[in-house]
């Protein structure tokens, strides 16, 4: 089903990102990558070992031009932008007291702008091809709020708000989009934490288990390949977070 597809994959050099790029690869679509910084050549030739294609395109999506520059090479090497994942996150954790404006501005540029940046320039694609698949990367921190994250939370709460009008602007052309939300997921962010704060942090988790990076790329494999769906936030956490 997503044979020879083209999927855009933002952030995705490591982490949630690494691992959606080799889930989308090992269904047989070719891989667009994204980062800050130059993807690694390991990557690239793992990607590839699929029998897939790979374009990178070093960018950051948070500014208008180069999130254009993404979607329009994406367009002119693949000849089509089928599936667009936002993935690219940044944190900038501290109190509210001792958060500075340019802890709040920064998350919220890359998480949120970013985020509207890349849907803006991928659905004239999508619009003209009457098809498109939008996923962006949420948090179950944007639907309970937490101490200490107030401008990421602010950002992922933008993306559900972001997500759902998308959603509902597009539908006409049969076009999706859909956000993954994510509890506790073992990435390099969450390995730094200490034997005893993740052991808090499973006690919070009804399954008990912090989750893997495969578990999120299982569910963008599901909302890729479910045309009926649209408007969702899916989360991925365990249980942790059961909305009413």
């Amino acid at each position: 089903m997503l044979k020879n597809k083209t999927v855009v994959i933002t952030g995705s050099s490591r982490g949630i990102g690494q691992e959606l790029a080799r889930s989308f690869a090992k269904q047989g679509a070719n891989i667009v990558l994204n980062g800050r910084k130059p993807i690694s050549k390991e990557l690239i030739e793992e990607i590839e070992s699929f029998g897939v294609k790979t374009h990178c395109v070093i960018g950051d999506i948070q500014y208008f031009a180069q999130a254009e520059q993404l979607i329009l090479e994406a367009k002119e090497v693949f000849g089509s932008v089928d599936i667009l994942i936002n993935n690219a996150g940044i944190t900038r954790d501290t109190l509210l007291m001792r958060m500075t404006e340019d802890d709040f501005n920064s998350v919220l540029q890359v998480n949120l702008t970013g985020t509207f940046n890349t849907i803006k320039h991928a659905s004239k694609i999508m619009l003209k091809q009457r098809s498109g698949i939008i996923i962006n990367m949420a948090s179950v921190v944007g639907l309970t709020g937490n101490a200490g994250q107030a401008n990421y939370a602010a950002s992922k709460a933008g993306v559900v708000g972001l997500t759902k009008s998308v959603a509902r602007e597009l539908a006409s052309r049969g076009i999706t989009c859909n956000a993954i939300a994510p509890g506790y997921i073992s990435t390099d962010m969450t390995d730094v934490l200490n034997e005893k704060v993740k052991e808090q942090v499973v006690q919070q988790i009804p399954l008990r288990r912090i989750g893997s990076v495969t578990d999120v790329a299982q569910t963008a494999i599901f909302l890729a390949t479910s045309p009926y769906i649209t408007g969702q936030v899916i989360n991925v956490d365990g249980g942790m977070v059961m909305n009413g």
